[in-house]
């Protein structure tokens, strides 16, 4: 009896081996990247007396996605996703490395650290639509909504986890441990996603461009009411919510003095 023969529930897609390989090193990446927000934000508010270069952060982080999450979604429909994330992935990895090395060296300004946590922002916007669209080449159709539910689990997870975990790093040695680590979380989705060996369908139809697969990305929102609301609402939460996401270690370190594990706990 293969795994799906049975009524799937929402522990089915672990059945899957390599769904299950995936999943657990993204609950790791993910981790590796709430503690790497966690040290970016506190690392610039220790180097700098600016407020706006400390919000900047926030902005470093969003504006990648709001500029290249869609051409990313096209550009995964038109070239092997495996490569693609095995590029994004090891382009955050040096990112980090490198982020860390200048950090551990003392060699780092507050205006570096943003230009690094740009950087890292490009990856993860050109990395997420990918990853997402991964689910459906891993398990089939029938368990597709435990999956995806699944890989909501596995944010959920990393964002109550990764944001204390790299506030007490960060208390005991710095933040430069935590950037190495967030590398070492990239290198380990690098090797299991290296290990996929993926089954690329024929193309049966002609070819798609790059303009046309985002035209039709487009249109497919224009016209589709749900997701607009989505789209409408999660942009009116984050637009307030981003400004105490901005200014939060100010908060903390200035005004009421506390130290960075418990920044990263609130």
């Amino acid at each position: 009896m293969t795994p799906a023969a049975a009524k799937p529930s929402m522990l089915t897609p672990f059945t899957y081996g390599l769904f299950r390989a995936i999943w657990i090193a993204s609950v790791v990446s993910n981790v590796g990247t709430w503690m790497q927000n966690v040290a970016g934000v506190w690392l610039v508010t220790t180097l700098t007396t600016s407020a706006l270069l400390v919000a900047l952060m926030q902005t470093a982080t969003s504006l990648p996605a709001f500029l290249l999450s869609m051409p990313a979604g096209a550009i995964g429909d038109l070239i092997d996703r495996r490569k693609l994330l095995l590029f994004t992935q090891g382009f955050m990895a040096v990112v980090a490395l490198a982020l860390g090395a200048f950090t551990l060296t003392g060699h780092i300004s507050a205006l570096e650290v943003l230009g690094f946590t740009f950087l890292l922002g490009m990856g993860a916007a050109l990395n997420g639509p990918i990853w997402q669209a991964v689910a459906t080449e891993l398990v089939p159709r029938p368990v597709l909504p435990f999956a995806i539910t699944l890989n909501g689990v596995s944010n959920n997870i990393a964002r109550a986890i990764g944001p204390a975990l790299g506030g007490l790093i960060i208390a005991h040695y710095s933040s430069g441990y935590v950037f190495l680590l967030n590398s070492l979380s990239f290198v380990g989705t690098w090797v299991v996603v290296y290990r996929w060996r993926r089954e690329v369908e024929p193309v049966t139809g002609p070819a798609e461009n790059f303009t046309g697969a985002l035209r039709a990305g487009l249109r497919y929102v224009q016209y589709s009411p749900a997701i607009y609301g989505v789209l409408a609402r999660t942009f009116a939460f984050s637009f307030g919510a981003s400004a105490m996401w901005a200014l939060l270690s100010v908060v903390v370190a200035r005004r009421l003095h506390l130290s960075s594990g418990t920044y990263g706990v609130m």
